[in-house]
């Protein structure tokens, strides 16, 4: 069995997990044990896919002679995704160990990974206009928009208490919404025998999970009875 093979098995695998289980942190007690212990596993799968999908963008497109050209838009995709999960897989829980933070934050660990989003996003969605592929011509919208968010949370002071909540699941919640995404690309069409799924079934994921986020903020501000941090503190 070739390298590829067992790292596409190990990536199926850790995205199978992933996509079990990511929803149990959004119900369970925020800080519980449930929510912690499910929490890193969910974060280690994520790594995982990012990892993964990292090396078999690569390979098609360095390694692999035979790449077809929608095999390489694929082969982006798959760069796209890794870049998009590990970094709000990161920025998720780095949030946690900064949260008492009332300057700006310029880690450069942390503005590169958030940097790297945005740019990866651009070139994502150069690769899609040339290869007249609209799934990635569209889809790494959402990655400026979460990388764009990060550098903005970084580079400026905390407005409010708490802000590193928002930050915390709003991310993760960004997170799944690339596990589910490729599912639906790769997965899918494999489990179910056929050879196509409409293209508007790829931004599913994305066009309902996004609202969620909101919605949760939306809900715990009014919860937590959110207020502006006071900058005299």
């Amino acid at each position: 069995m070739s390298l590829f093979s067992v790292l596409l098995t190990i990536h199926i695998l850790a995205g199978f997990t992933a996509l079990s289980i990511f929803w149990i942190p959004m119900i369970t007690k925020k800080g519980g044990k449930n929510h912690k212990k499910i929490g890193w596993v969910y974060v280690g799968a994520m790594y995982t896919v990012a990892g993964t999908a990292l090396y078999m963008g690569l390979y098609r497109l360095l390694i692999d002679q035979g790449t077809t050209a929608p095999e390489k838009a694929f082969a982006f995709f798959l760069l796209f995704i890794a870049t998009l999960s590990a970094a709000t897989a990161w920025m998720g829980i780095r949030v946690l160990r900064f949260k008492r933070r009332v300057k700006a934050h310029r880690n450069p660990y942390d503005l590169g990974i958030s940097g790297l989003l945005v740019a990866m996003s651009i070139l994502t969605i150069s690769v899609g206009f040339y290869y007249r592929f609209p799934l990635l011509q569209y889809f790494p919208l959402l990655g400026i928009f979460l990388g764009g968010g990060q550098l903005y949370y970084w580079l400026t002071p905390p407005k409010v208490n708490m802000h590193w909540y928002f930050e915390h699941f709003g991310n993760l919640i960004g997170c799944s919404i690339a596990t589910i995404t490729a599912f639906v690309v790769f997965g899918a069409p494999r489990l179910l025998n056929i050879s196509s799924v409409s293209i508007w079934l790829w931004f599913m994921p994305a066009a309902i999970l996004t609202p969620v986020i909101y919605l949760l903020n939306a809900y715990y501000r009014k919860k937590f009875k959110i207020k502006p941090v006071n900058k005299s503190a």
